[in-house]
């Protein structure tokens, strides 16, 4: 007994299917959605460096207002608190960091080193600029700085003095500051890859010396480098194992210390890294 298939109510019309396909060669293709270029925009714009607009770092006021702090902690060097107005701190600090950039506060820079706290540089450069020489010609003169670190500090030296050398031993951050000091970097400014203990002989003597790394000791080599009448300012180990700042005058009879208050700043490292 055979059984027959019951017919399709709604038989397919193959000439209808192939019209349609036919249409459908015409139909423009979609653009393909491509989320990975989104991420190589974030990538450029990270390689630039781009200070988030909206913050207003580049305003004078943001600096001015950092300044106005600084007095309040008793800062009174208006040569000072002038140089410190006028280098913007955003500028050497990493881009996700920026927001802190006028805050007293120190921060990262890489490679286990810090930037310093607008105070601590600040009332460095003040107690540099008490020494005679500084007070004789109103400048620095020439300045040894033991500690480019990213080059904030040299900025300002650069406006009190007139010339800089300033020594970095760890090579990534040499370069860095070569970089943040693009602008400034002629003649006024030296910057040298070194050991920061050893000075730098070449230019010697220096009326200035000012170091940025808390050792044992004053290292003979600043001693030596350092001119008749000059100043050195540096962080030193004291007996109970904490860091004071301390002041030596060179004078006709000899060295003279000064300890003043105190302070926290990385390990002073001999060498090169």
């Amino acid at each position: 007994m055979s059984t027959q298939r019951p017919a399709l109510k709604f038989p397919l019309r193959l000439d209808r299917l192939s019209s349609a396909m036919a249409l459908s060669t015409h139909v423009p293709a979609r653009p393909l959605l491509r989320p990975q270029a989104l991420l190589q925009h974030a990538a450029v714009e990270a390689a630039r460096r781009i200070v988030p607009s909206g913050v207003g770092l580049d305003s004078a006021d943001v600096r001015r207002r950092m300044v106005e702090r600084l007095k309040l902690t008793g800062l009174r060097d208006e040569a000072v608190l002038g140089a410190m107005a006028a280098v913007p701190r955003h500028q050497f600090v990493d881009t996700a960091l920026v927001n802190q950039a006028y805050e007293d506060t120190s921060l990262p820079i890489g490679h286990g080193q810090t930037i310093s706290k607008p105070s601590i540089v600040a009332r460095m450069i003040e107690l540099l600029r008490g020494g005679a020489a500084a007070l004789t010609t109103g400048s620095l003169g020439h300045v040894l700085e033991v500690g480019t670190g990213c080059g904030y500090q040299t900025a300002i030296l650069a406006r009190l003095s007139r010339q800089v050398f300033s020594v970095e031993r760890v090579r990534p951050l040499y370069d860095k500051a070569r970089q943040n000091l693009a602008e400034l970097r002629d003649a006024q400014i030296r910057l040298v890859y070194g050991d920061g203990t050893l000075g730098h002989a070449p230019n010697a003597p220096y009326a200035s010396i000012i170091v940025s790394a808390g050792g044992d000791v004053i290292a003979q080599a600043w001693l030596d480098q350092l001119a008749p009448g000059g100043r050195l300012v540096a962080p030193v180990r004291a007996a109970d194992n904490r860091q004071t700042l301390m002041v030596v005058d060179k004078t006709a009879g000899g060295f003279r210390h000064t300890n003043f208050e105190r302070v926290y700043f990385v390990p002073l490292r001999s060498g090169l890294a």
